[in-house]
């Protein structure tokens, strides 16, 4: 067998661009992949097309050696461009060798460890905070056990900065504050509640925050600071004692190494279209078990990432939760029906 197009494919998945790739093989399967590094698809395209060159006549099977040999052959290895076009290639090849055989490809994975994947929900951005009680009650009656909450800006602000509305997180705390101690009071000590500050925070903006919630309130924190520098969290840990979800943003196992061996981190946010595909998850996965650290995947993007995360939480030992983007109190528009016209569908949570 041998690998005769790759091809790369900008599309439109209801939210935002996405880039896609197919790789074709001369028996006439094919796999899809997708990249995680949104917002630059354009970059990631062109390192696509760069290794579209290697790749053709390439046996697809042999899913290790390629993947060594995109990272590290090109002397300047790694960075977030190479390895999201690297993950999207992977993610592709598992898919393409799960047909040639016949299999599922968490069976290529070492088969499953769990015959369901359960999901965590987020609380829209602009959710009044009145209504965290009843959406709260939404989500428990439908059988969802854990939520996040976002950082909350004032109305129309956003994350991103659209139209100069980019807001100070710290502007949020109080309003965040009681938004959380409102989902904790409704759904009671057994639910899972985090909050996501989208790395928007200083170090003493997080303290603050945090000490103003009592303790067992939150099950995590995602993301509160910049994760360039772990000695920063180490700092941060010595402030408050809630559990860190980090890595959405990581790009390979190196990335995840001091983190994990240092104890940073007590969730790993994996996400598989950035980090080097299934490859490379299911390496830091290994690492983390090997510190007693969970798996909480990123999983904003397409159907293609859902599809990746959901065979990759099957087959690890250490999965909590899977982020999705669909619940009853959230539906992001993650795929374009005119692109995609088959998905995952949930059962419950």
């Amino acid at each position: 067998m041998k690998i005769i197009a790759v091809t790369p494919y900008v599309a439109w998945i209801g939210f935002r661009n996405q880039l896609l790739v197919k790789v074709e093989a001369d028996s006439g399967q094919y796999g899809w992949g997708e990249s995680g590094l949104s917002g630059r698809e354009l970059a990631v395209e062109g390192a696509v097309k760069h290794y579209r060159e290697f790749l053709i006549g390439k046996d697809p099977r042999q899913i290790g050696g390629l993947w060594q040999e995109m990272y590290r052959s090109q002397y300047f290895e790694g960075g977030r461009v190479l390895t999201a076009a690297i993950s999207a290639l992977d993610i592709a090849l598992y898919d393409l060798l799960g047909k040639s055989l016949g299999v599922p490809v968490y069976q290529l994975l070492g088969g499953a460890c769990r015959d369901r994947v359960e999901c965590f929900a987020s609380y829209p951005g602009d959710t009044p905070l009145e209504d965290y009680p009843r959406l709260t009650r939404k989500l428990m009656e439908a059988g969802w056990t854990s939520s996040r909450v976002n950082i909350v800006g004032p109305p129309g602000a956003s994350y991103e900065g659209k139209e100069g509305t980019m807001f100070s997180t710290r502007d949020g705390m109080e309003t965040t504050t009681r938004a959380i101690l409102a989902c904790r009071e409704t759904a009671g000590p057994k639910a899972m509640i985090g909050c996501d500050a989208h790395h928007r925070l200083s170090i003493p903006e997080t303290a603050t925050f945090l000490q103003r919630l009592p303790s067992g309130t939150l099950d995590y924190i995602e993301e509160p600071i910049r994760d360039e520098s772990p000695e920063a969290y180490e700092a941060l840990r010595k402030l408050t004692d809630v559990p860190f979800a980090i890595g959405e943003e990581f790009s390979s196992k190196w990335q995840f190494k001091p983190f994990i061996e240092r104890n940073i981190l007590q969730f790993a946010r994996v996400d598989v279209c950035n980090v080097g595909g299934l490859t490379e998850s299911v390496k830091v996965a290994a690492m983390a078990e090997a510190n007693y650290i969970d798996l909480l995947l990123h999983n904003p993007l397409g159907p293609i990432c859902t599809a990746a995360s959901v065979h990759l939480a099957a087959a690890v030992p250490n999965f909590s939760h899977l982020e999705s983007r669909e619940s009853p109190i959230e539906q992001l528009p993650t795929a374009d029906k005119d692109v995609f016209t088959e998905r995952l569908q949930l059962e419950g949570n």
